[in-house]
């Protein structure tokens, strides 16, 4: 065997050598880079981001019912720590749109934005809505003169029991009094207060109470998908009438997507 030929032969010989040791540790790579990657998706939705859908009507126009929404629960996760002030947190503002669970029945996510905060004194007159006694700019809600005649809508809070609606959760009906001085509903310690856009069509704290500090989960930030719908989430629903309605949005994707909303920021 000639020198060439023997080199040529240990070349190749290396070459496989370095490629079974190598293929190994590739492979290993491959997986860890994985196995890292869906630990962050998982500590990102469970921590950071979650998606949201709007179900209902009430946040209108700012929100529209098929509008899927990305929810920042990172922005509101300050408890009073020491190391909080090192961390992109902050406190709950009045205007802040929230993403938190509703005190009753089966705990629901709900969205509506916050009017009054801890301390705030809030009151509504002629349908304009007062904080400490004066009057908030809401360019953001809209009136529906088709809607029914709601008292609440006018004027809140209520003057005596006799103003009660029918449509109040008992418990907040029970105790609502409780938190009214002078006329002015007065937001206590770790709540807020919180009503939708849209006015004459929203169930919120003026029918069910305060918004608990510890039931926020976060505030929406984008919309990252628009879907014309009925907001209907499935719940009731059988797995075939779910799998066909599932069916049809997907065949209907470009017709149904409202795609000015695409990536739109929410305000």
């Amino acid at each position: 065997m000639t020198s060439e030929t023997a080199q040529a032969v240990e070349a190749r010989e290396g070459a496989a050598a370095h490629r079974s040791e190598t293929h190994p540790a590739t492979v290993r790579e491959y997986i860890e880079s994985l196995l890292v990657t869906v630990i962050l998706a998982l500590f990102g939705t469970t921590f950071i981001v979650q998606a949201f859908k709007i179900p209902s009507q009430s946040m209108e126009p700012t929100l529209l019912v098929g509008d899927h929404l990305l929810v920042n629960k990172f922005i509101f996760g300050g408890r009073g720590h020491w190391f909080d002030h090192f961390l992109p947190y902050r406190e709950i503002r009045r205007g802040d749109i929230i993403v938190f669970k509703f005190p009753f029945q089966d705990h629901p996510h709900y969205v509506k934005r916050v009017i009054g905060i801890s301390g705030d004194h809030v009151k509504i007159v002629d349908q304009q809505v007062y904080v400490n006694g004066k009057r908030i700019i809401e360019p953001y809600i809209v009136r529906d003169p088709a809607a029914p005649y709601d008292p609440f809508g006018d004027n809140f809070p209520p003057r005596s029991p006799e103003y009660l609606q029918a449509n109040m959760q008992p418990e907040w009906a029970d105790e609502i009094f409780q938190y009214i001085h002078d006329g002015e509903i007065v937001v206590p310690p770790e709540k807020y207060f919180a009503m939708g856009d849209n006015r004459d069509h929203s169930w919120d704290s003026r029918f069910w109470g305060f918004v608990d500090r510890d039931a926020i989960m976060g505030r929406p930030v984008v919309i990252y998908w628009s879907v014309v719908g009925d907001g209907d989430d499935g719940a009731g629903r059988n797995v075939n009438s779910w799998f066909y309605n599932l069916l049809d949005t997907v065949l209907h994707f470009p017709s149904r997507t409202r795609w000015s909303r695409m990536l739109h920021e929410v305000h």
